[in-house]
């Protein structure tokens, strides 16, 4: 029998002298006892440095250097009985999943995978005062011999501040240009309690905390309770999953907010500096612009003439309008001309424009299938709608649907409660349904009545521009 002495920990510098001289002298497996520097009094064969190399393949020297920061006795053991196997005819034993040495190997394997995953996820640094200036030190207790596994994601992650992992099992020391590790350590060494530096973590969990996304088992699952003692954050998630169904329903309440990131508003304040001056200028810049929402290919912009007694805005251009450039052009056009010959209002007249530039569609085969912008979409859109009726002055605003209507208040407005006369902010305006409404009743007499009240909204609108006048 011949017995090996490792150094305690992940020794896989000793192991592989070890395999190196085993192989050389035709130790068979089961005629080697392996130990640790924790079992001295077992062992006294310290491994040879003069054996010849071998070759092995690469997910074998790959595995071994994992395996060997297990804490299972058998690991030395196990990984010999491969490697002795491996170059022995059975060169690619390790794809063979069933066999039960390749299987022990293989779930150490994760295991350790597991834990150099965790470490990497939960160590937290906290501020301290050092010799050398300001030091970052972190407290982890991980599962296995992980420390140089694991220490070179932390060397490129944080390259350019001093900082000490401190472990039970060892510890490494980073000074921004060399890593070194040294022994043990006790969570006593870690000498500052709460820090500002800790208190900004934790707010910043707080505010990236979703509590519409809570899920308690996933939460436990990704974050095992052996490791919330060191976790700066599991003092406050107590009060956020707590909170989070009330934080949810104020969420639902509140208005939608525009995305600042694709403010139309911003982005124009920082290519122009200022609101442009005129409807040339201001198209130009909508022209220039992406759409803000999905399948968009071109803006249709507004059309008619500048201080015009109407003003028609709709939801968002059609298929036809995308196509020609021109807003109201398409099947609903064609029932919005006829209500203006109805009402004796004149087309080229009146500014006509659409809340949305862009036409949203879902593609499916050859057709284009209009999507209704959503409150989000159309706010992106809102701040130009509002610099375009600035510029225009119209006397009187018609707005052709909710969508419209969301457009120049601001909020939600629905149809059937304030249809008729009423103001956006200051503005004088109309509120009526959207002509493609007509469109979409199947019922031909309901179709007909709904075309005679769209009609009196016009007439309406052409009788207060009279009483104004």
């Amino acid at each position: 029998m011949v017995e090996i002495q490792l150094k305690s920990g992940a020794d896989f510098e000793g192991f592989r002298q070890a395999v190196r001289s085993l192989l050389e002298n035709g130790t068979t497996p089961e005629n080697v006892a392996w130990g640790n520097s924790d079992a001295r009094e077992r062992f006294n064969v310290a491994p040879e440095n003069s054996a010849t190399r071998i070759s092995l393949p690469a997910d074998v020297v790959s595995l071994a250097k994992l395996v060997v920061c297990h804490t299972d006795p058998e690991r030395y053991g196990l990984l010999y009985d491969l490697i002795w196997r491996v170059k022995h005819g059975e060169r690619h034993l390790l794809d063979v999943a069933c066999d039960p040495t390749v299987h022990r190997l293989e779930r150490m394997r994760k295991a350790i995978a597991r834990d150099i995953h965790k470490m990497h996820a939960f160590v937290r640094f906290q501020s301290t005062p050092s010799d050398d200036g300001e030091r970052f030190v972190a407290w982890f207790e991980p599962q296995f011999f992980i420390l140089h596994e694991a220490s070179s994601f932390f060397v490129s992650r944080f390259p350019s501040f001093a900082w000490s992992i401190l472990t039970p099992l060892g510890s490494l020391h980073w000074n921004r240009h060399q890593l070194t590790a040294g022994g043990p350590a006790s969570k006593s060494d870690l000498k500052a309690p709460e820090d500002e530096f800790e208190k900004g973590w934790i707010e910043y969990y707080r505010s990236t905390f979703n509590p519409a996304r809570l899920n308690t088992k996933l939460m436990r699952a990704e974050m095992p309770k052996r490791y919330w003692q060191n976790l700066p954050e599991a003092s406050a998630m107590g009060d956020m999953i707590r909170a989070a169904a009330r934080r949810v329903d104020d969420m639902l309440e509140a208005p939608p907010s525009i995305s600042i990131k694709r403010s139309p508003e911003r982005a124009l304040l920082r290519s122009t500096g200022s609101p442009p001056l005129s409807l040339e200028a201001l198209n130009e810049i909508i022209t220039a612009s992406d759409a803000f929402v999905p399948g968009g290919t071109r803006a249709v912009l507004g059309e008619g003439p500048l201080r015009p007694d109407l003003a028609f805005i709709g939801e968002q251009p059609g298929d036809q309008e995308d196509i020609q450039g021109r807003p109201f052009v398409g099947p609903a056009g064609a029932i919005f001309d006829r209500a203006l010959a109805a009402s004796g209002i004149s087309r080229a007249e009146c500014y006509i424009t659409n809340a949305v530039k862009h036409f949203k569609y879902e593609q499916r085969g050859k057709r284009r299938i209009h999507q209704t912008p959503t409150h989000g979409e159309i706010k992106h859109y809102r701040w130009w709608l509002q610099e375009e009726l600035k510029i225009v002055q119209p006397k009187l605003v018609v707005a052709l649907g909710a969508s419209a209507a969301f457009a120049l208040a601001g909020r939600p407005v629905k149809v059937s409660e304030s249809r008729g006369l009423t103001k956006f902010d200051t503005v004088p305006a109309v509120l009526t349904i959207h002509p493609s409404y007509i469109l979409r009743l199947q019922d031909k007499a309901q179709a007909e009545t709904e075309f005679a009240k769209f009609v009196a909204d016009l007439n309406l609108a052409r009788a207060c521009l009279a009483e104004a006048a």
